[in-house]
């Protein structure tokens, strides 16, 4: 497994470990799939400017969001030679704020909203409830399984 990380932002200092957590939590992901653990996953962090312009680009919504995710894999899509599983772009600011609202740390949410985006690399959507019932049981799972409970 790689995680290739982008840090193009400059609001918010990442700390050491920070890396490490991450690509845990993404191998965590994969493993609780059965996937194969030799994806590439790129992961870019940004601030609320770059989010909000491709939030708009790509969705059509002119708003900062907190994570946008994109999948290179199609579903039931067996032959991938080069194994790159998708990109996954985080808004830090948004995730800080999103910490202190939540009341847990900078860590948990970046970690929840990386394992949160692995899933829709993976084909998961939050698009019924049932669905979002799923994905939520196997996010919490993930992050149980790297330590990044809520506290």
């Amino acid at each position: 497994m790689e995680l290739l990380i982008d840090n193009r932002q400059d609001r918010i200092k990442i700390k050491e470990g920070f890396v490490e957590l991450l690509e845990n939590a993404v191998k965590a992901c994969l493993v609780y799939e059965n996937w194969d653990e030799d994806y590439e996953v790129s992961l870019s962090l940004v601030d609320n400017n770059e989010i909000k312009e491709l939030n708009k680009t790509y969705r059509g919504k002119d708003s900062a969001t907190d994570v946008l995710s994109f999948p290179l894999v199609e579903e039931n899509d067996v032959i991938i030679e080069e194994k790159l599983l998708g990109d996954i772009v985080i808004s830090v600011e948004k995730a800080e704020e999103q910490a202190k609202e939540y009341n847990h740390s900078f860590e948990r949410e970046i970690g929840f909203l990386v394992v949160h985006s692995m899933f829709h690399l993976m084909g998961y959507d939050h698009d019924t409830e049932e669905a979002t019932k799923e994905m939520r049981k196997k996010e919490e799972d993930v992050l149980q399984s790297v330590n990044l409970m809520r506290k």
